[in-house]
């Protein structure tokens, strides 16, 4: 079995507009954009880029996420109210079972990896 290299490159991508479900917008209905590079055979491992525009909405992760800020600004709020801003050139991970807030405070851009547990 011979397995490729996959070389991750948004330009020659479909992009997928979409706007978040109204129960977990808190301010404003920000477009998101997401280019999705590749999905792995089982479905449970992702790789993308991700836009939206500003606003803000609550989240809880099932996923692993590790993220770089390509552009724009972000403040990231656990539940117990920490927040992080986020910048270009920012990285970090967002573990499974993480809850809170993520506002973009100017639109933001951010390179994401994706690893989903199945149950």
């Amino acid at each position: 079995m011979s397995a490729n290299l996959k070389i991750l490159n948004k330009q020659n991508l479909e992009p997928e507009e979409y706007y978040l479900d109204a129960e977990k917008r808190l301010e404003g209905n920000p477009k998101q954009t997401l280019w999705m590079e590749y999905t792995d055979s089982t479905k449970q491992y992702f790789v993308g880029v991700w836009r939206s525009e500003v606003g803000k909405w609550k989240v809880r992760y099932t996923e692993e996420e590790y993220c770089r800020i390509t552009e724009g600004v972000s403040i990231v709020t656990d539940e117990q109210g920490v927040a992080v801003r986020l910048e270009q050139g920012d990285e970090f991970v967002i573990p499974s079972g993480f809850q809170g807030t993520w506002e973009v405070v100017e639109t933001t851009t951010k390179r994401f990896v994706i690893y989903e547990m199945n149950e």
